[in-house]
């Protein structure tokens, strides 16, 4: 493992940062690596610590890891138990719910967790990765979600929250009322940077064209608060996360080029590689001294780095981390 703490999902995340970023499974390191997450495959198909509370998270960035390191289908078998483990995390009618419930579509870190943003978009990813199509019956589940994570009221978002702040970008849930500080005075979300790209990343996976209405509404966010030093709305809070949604979202989109509110085009690439550049530490990590959302772990910090700093190569992704 790379950390004791946490469960699996930094060993997961810190192997898929070596990986998207050029070694293979024939490194030492990420040989042992891939042993250790080996050794967490359950009969069930998921991949977590037998007691862990984080299953549907840990499956996914497992999945994903997993994926990443298949060759000649050395791990098929755990691909396919892992995605259809995730299938089953999805609130949906076997659930109880029907799609008029804000849960409906979503996905939590695991078991009757409420369902959020965040997880929902690790889940999509990790579909996708295995082969999902747009038009897969789950993506489509959870797109319904997302819809609901966005601060626009349309027939695909009729939330209380909706139409409150109406300005295009993404929330963390829509599933419970308080959030930490997140809502403003007439009871709506604010949205943030991170969970904007994570919407945006989402809205792509599931198949959503440049000219739906919803992702305009998110393109034209990212346009407004364009911003490296901060996450939008977050200040420092979740900076490196924020770092990687960024990236990851920008590169699906196709997008090289960003043009800000004062009409002014910006090189994301070039301008992410300056920000983690002058943010590095001199041992070559990361580590955000805003402990929220453990970024004052600098193996968990430095991953998200590395992640972030694959899409900003000249290959894309997907040919970085052989799929």
């Amino acid at each position: 493992s790379f950390t004791s703490r946490f469960g699996i999902g930094p060993t997961a995340l810190a192997t898929l940062a070596l990986l998207q970023n050029g070694r293979t499974t024939k490194d030492p390191v990420v040989a042992k690596a891939m042993a250790y997450l080996e050794g967490f495959v359950q009969d069930d198909g998921s991949i977590r610590p037998p007691r862990s509370r984080l299953t549907n998270y840990e499956t996914c960035v497992a999945l994903l890891c997993f994926q990443a390191a298949n060759r000649e289908g050395k791990y098929d078998k755990v691909i396919q138990g892992a995605s259809k483990f995730l299938r089953t995390g999805i609130w949906d009618e076997t659930e109880g719910k029907d799609k008029s419930d804000v849960f409906y579509g979503g996905a939590g870190y695991g078991g009757e967790s409420r369902p959020d943003l965040s997880n929902t978009a690790f889940l999509m990813e990790a579909l996708k990765a295995t082969g999902a199509k747009a038009d897969d019956e789950a993506m489509q589940k959870a797109m319904t979600f997302v819809s609901r994570c966005q601060n626009m009221e349309s027939e695909h978002n009729t939330t209380p929250f909706a139409g409150k702040i109406n300005d295009g970008g993404f929330y963390y849930t829509p599933a419970v009322s308080e959030q930490g500080g997140r809502q403003t005075p007439d009871g709506g979300l604010r949205s943030y940077g991170a969970m904007t790209y994570s919407g945006l990343k989402s809205m792509i996976y599931a198949g959503l064209e440049k000219d739906d209405p919803r992702v305009k509404a998110a393109v034209g966010w990212i346009s407004k608060y364009y911003d490296l030093d901060n996450n939008p709305g977050m200040g420092d809070a979740g900076l490196f996360y924020y770092y990687h949604t960024f990236a990851k979202a920008l590169d699906a989109m196709g997008q090289t080029s960003i043009e800000d509110a004062d009409g002014k085009a910006h090189d994301w690439k070039s301008d992410l590689v300056a920000a983690l550049a002058k943010r590095q530490q001199p041992d070559g990590s990361w580590v955000n001294s805003n402990r929220q959302w453990l970024e004052n772990d600098p193996t968990l910090v430095t991953s998200y780095c590395l992640l972030a700093l694959s899409y900003c190569q000249p290959q894309s992704k997907s040919a970085a981390s052989g799929n």
